[in-house]
């Protein structure tokens, strides 16, 4: 196995897709995994960062450019303007099917019986931002980390760029306990503070902290814990 540092510059945002999943990356880096490769002196990534580079950062911009000025980026030729196409194409067709009803969150059961069937099984830590709108509807579920629960890997920083990006008016944060025991460790509490605080600053709130752990799970706000 290649060590981190005979890692390709290319193959990080795949590496990361995987993960972390796709949410996680830059617009940069899911175009760099369109483009697939970069060009004689170029990174995949850089490529990506160039193209965007010519429409202001915007992916809006970017998809709405002329098919033959996406082959004037050094690094684009046909093939790879031609994945953009598709993929820009896609997303348009994505945004005009009717969006389905979004699940309210009155309970925290609520919350565990909509990522409950993914989470109780897993055999590894997932740290999970649910992102709520004012009216407690689910905007989306977003995987942070994947891993041993620690202040480290869940930094407010990612957990608040995430909702902020997902606009939403308060969030719930979720993770599993493999050992299929609910009881918060000292570091999901000092985890749990740390999140809360920095939402408080945001003024973007922490509705609740739920630990699911098999078929069993624990609510912070249940418990008097927040």
């Amino acid at each position: 196995m290649l060590s981190p540092a005979h890692v390709e510059e290319s193959d990080l945002p795949r590496e990361r897709l995987w993960r972390l999943g796709p949410a996680a990356l830059t617009g940069a880096e899911l175009v760099a995994i369109l483009l697939g490769t970069g060009s004689t002196g170029q990174s995949a990534l850089q490529v990506a960062t160039a193209l965007l580079e010519r429409s202001g950062g915007s992916l809006r911009q970017l998809a709405a450019r002329p098919p033959a000025e996406l082959t004037r980026t050094t690094g684009v030729g046909p093939g790879k303007a031609a994945r953009l196409l598709a993929a820009f194409e896609l997303a348009s067709r994505l945004l005009g099917e009717e969006r389905p009803v979004l699940p309210r969150v009155a309970e925290p059961g609520d919350v565990v019986r909509l990522l409950g069937p993914r989470l109780r099984d897993l055999a590894v830590e997932e740290f999970h931002l649910v992102a709520l709108d004012s009216q407690s509807r689910m905007l989306r579920d977003l995987l942070i980390t994947r891993g041993l629960l620690n202040s480290s890997l869940v930094h407010p920083r990612e957990v608040f760029r995430a909702a902020i990006a997902e606009a939403a008016a308060g969030i719930i944060l979720v993770h599993n306990h493999p050992s299929g025991d609910p009881t918060p460790s000292a570091e999901d509490r000092a985890v749990t503070r740390q999140l809360v605080e920095a939402g408080r600053l945001l003024d973007l709130p922490v509705y609740d902290h739920l630990i699911v752990a098999g078929d069993r799970f624990l609510s912070f706000v249940a418990a008097g814990l927040l």
